[in-house]
């Protein structure tokens, strides 16, 4: 379906990348798309956005895509980019979804702009780094947890491993994908990883990747240092979606956040992995509406 790509500066000069469509008189929803993925906006939610009255609005994070790179920064630092995407579109209030490792980016949102988002949707987030009581690995697939390891131990090697990475991803079709990501699918996720939603996931990273993988480790960095803001402060409604048969991010990362947002609604499924919780956005959506 048809999108429009808007750039929009910020006020330290910085300019982020921004597509919506869907709706465009209709409410307006700003998407966090996961890691390692850029802005791009799929079909199928596109065309459910027009159905049920949504403006999607999504964009690249810094060092993605079209966006400028920002060193360093944190979760909670995404704030001030959604500030500035909402006041180049003339939105004084706006719902917020995120995914995978832009579930923290959404939470984020709810914590620092009650002024400016009504709700929020969190999707297979990951939870903080070393916070008590999160076993934070058991469960996960063993590239992430090799990956986050290396993080620690050795940063320089993580650094080199990161670019190495993305130049291989940029060479991966869609039907390599499934062997690439073997330690990470679970049989729910895997069965749903083919035709026309493999190719709009592996487009939408290499979209993300094109400049380098300066996004991508950026997001990395930002999820496993302090992310700048506390659950306590978020006063808005959140929805909290984590599926069992996650090998991305383990269900206990869900069940942390679930003990640890106030007023948090979740949805702690029994039959979704990681992936298929975007075939969830119909129901995420129409929660979402429900609080303008």
């Amino acid at each position: 379906m048809e999108t429009t790509t808007t750039i929009v500066r910020t006020p330290d000069g910085r300019e982020l990348c921004v597509e919506s469509g869907g709706d465009i008189s209709g409410r307006p929803v700003l998407v966090h798309a996961g890691t390692p993925g850029g802005r791009r906006l799929a079909d199928p939610w596109l065309e459910g956005a027009k159905r049920s009255g949504v403006h999607l609005i999504s964009y690249d994070r810094p060092g993605y895509g079209g966006s400028t790179a920002q060193p360093g920064r944190s979760v909670a630092d995404c704030a001030s980019d959604v500030r500035s995407i909402a006041d180049a579109f003339g939105l004084d209030r706006l719902a917020v979804w995120g995914i995978s490792g832009g579930g923290p980016h959404a939470l984020a949102c709810a914590a620092l702009l009650p002024d400016l988002v009504c709700a929020v949707a969190s999707l297979a987030a990951i939870a903080p780094y070393g916070e008590p009581g999160l076993d934070y690995f058991t469960g996960m697939g063993q590239d992430n947890v090799d990956d986050i390891k290396l993080f620690f131990d050795e940063p320089e090697a993580a650094r080199r491993k990161s670019a190495i990475d993305r130049d291989e991803l940029m060479e991966v079709t869609s039907e390599q994908i499934l062997e690439g990501w073997a330690t990470l699918l679970s049989p729910v996720d895997a069965a749903v990883l083919t035709g026309d939603f493999a190719s709009f996931l592996l487009s939408s990273m290499k979209d993300g990747l094109a400049p380098g993988d300066q996004g991508w480790w950026g997001d990395g960095n930002a999820h496993l240092t302090p992310w700048g803001f506390s659950f306590d402060a978020i006063r808005i409604p959140v929805q909290l979606w984590h599926g069992r048969h996650d090998k991305f991010v383990p269900l206990q990362h869900g069940q942390w956040l679930t003990k640890h947002i106030p007023g948090v609604e979740p949805h702690l499924s029994d039959t979704d992995g990681h992936l298929t919780l975007l075939h969830r956005l119909p129901d995420v959506h129409e929660w979402l509406l429900q609080h303008f």
